[in-house]
């Protein structure tokens, strides 16, 4: 008989502890645990990206920095003209310093993009997706005021994986969110010459 009394106070016991303000905190905050999580994960993943962008940003600023002070008389040569391999190197030097994958940029090779003065370099190695871009345009016509000026033009694409997928999956099994982007930057400064 002993051990049906305490079966009776164990019950007893434990609906009054249901019922108790402490149950119902321990309830909220089971509950609401889960979208907290999800929460902090975005905002880190949201300013992952724009950290990134700031960073892109910065990197053809110096390389447009760098190219604006070059001269334009090798732009006509048949190579790639040394202001152009110039700029290609400050960028992914301003890459590299800033701890910043570049996926192979200083292996990839610099092509003519549809202009006589644009030249494109593309690395996708150790980047997901499809990997970043590097253009370079040292006679880009800026119209700042009505008057066009001769101007170097960097804008760089890179991916940008989201992580957020990884924790939306945790309360909904099978969903897709997120994947990879591409993030830009660029600048664009009047050239000296």
């Amino acid at each position: 008989m002993p051990r049906t009394r305490y079966r009776r106070r164990d019950v007893t016991f434990r609906a009054r502890w249901l019922g108790s303000e402490e149950a119902s905190q321990l309830l909220e905050f089971a509950l609401a645990l889960p979208l907290l999580a999800v929460l902090v994960v975005g905002i880190f993943d949201f300013g992952g990206a724009f950290n990134l962008k700031r960073q892109l940003s910065n990197a053809a600023r110096d390389g447009a920095r760098v190219g604006a002070t070059l001269p334009m008389s090798d732009l006509t040569s048949p190579a790639i003209p040394f202001s152009v391999v110039t700029v290609f190197s400050a960028v992914d030097a301003y890459l590299l310093r800033s701890q910043i994958n570049d996926c192979g940029l200083g292996s990839a090779t610099l092509v003519p993009a549809g202009g006589t003065y644009s030249w494109t370099a593309t690395a996708s190695s150790g980047c997901p997706g499809a990997g970043l871009t590097l253009t370079i345009d040292r006679a880009y016509m800026f119209n700042p005021n009505g008057v066009d000026v001769i101007s170097t033009h960097v804008s760089l694409s890179y991916p940008y994986q989201w992580r957020f997928n990884s924790v939306i999956q945790l309360l909904v099994p099978g969903a897709a969110y997120g994947g990879t982007i591409q993030v830009a930057g660029e600048a664009i400064m009047p050239n000296m010459e």
